[in-house]
């Protein structure tokens, strides 16, 4: 990969690093974190949805990158656990949660409406489209779920 490649993918890169940070500080508020938990789900948004776009901008499909960032967040919380004590486990779901497709979701919902309104022999399409949503769903979110669950269950330590 050439420098000027890498120079282009810097900008794209940042820009959701910064809004998976503020995503997941706002995660962290809804989980009711303190202020300095609230830094660190923030640190572990943007490391998570970096790792994730670079897969991404790589090539990967959307599961596969998912569950890289979420296994890396995993590790890094499990590697930075002096500092966030018992809660690392719930710092690195806060920093993955900004990576559930919610727009996905939100097309095989209005795809699944969309069935009520053809005639049911033009229903095919729309309910192919709806099921591909949310397979793609189910699947990003089983990816980084085994993503988050893979270290803590390799790393049998009573603190984590």
């Amino acid at each position: 990969m050439s420098a000027d490649v890498i120079l282009q993918a810097l900008p794209h890169l940042g820009h959701q690093a910064l809004f998976g940070a503020v995503a997941a500080a706002g995660f962290g508020v809804l989980f009711n974190f303190g202020p300095a938990m609230l830094i660190w789900c923030g640190v572990a948004g943007a490391f998570a949805l970096a790792v994730r776009t670079a897969g991404q901008d790589l090539g990967w499909a959307l599961e596969a990158a998912s569950f890289a960032a979420a296994l890396a967040t995993s590790c890094s919380a499990i590697l930075v656990r002096r500092w966030l004590g018992a809660a690392a486990g719930a710092v690195a779901l806060a920093g993955c949660i900004p990576m559930v497709p919610g727009a996905f979701f939100g097309h095989a919902l209005l795809g699944f409406y969309a069935v009520t309104t053809v005639e049911p022999s033009e229903a095919v399409a729309p309910v192919i489209d709806a099921l591909q949503y949310m397979l793609r769903v189910g699947f990003t979110l089983g990816a980084i779920g085994a993503g988050l669950a893979i270290p803590t269950h390799l790393i049998r330590n009573p603190d984590y």
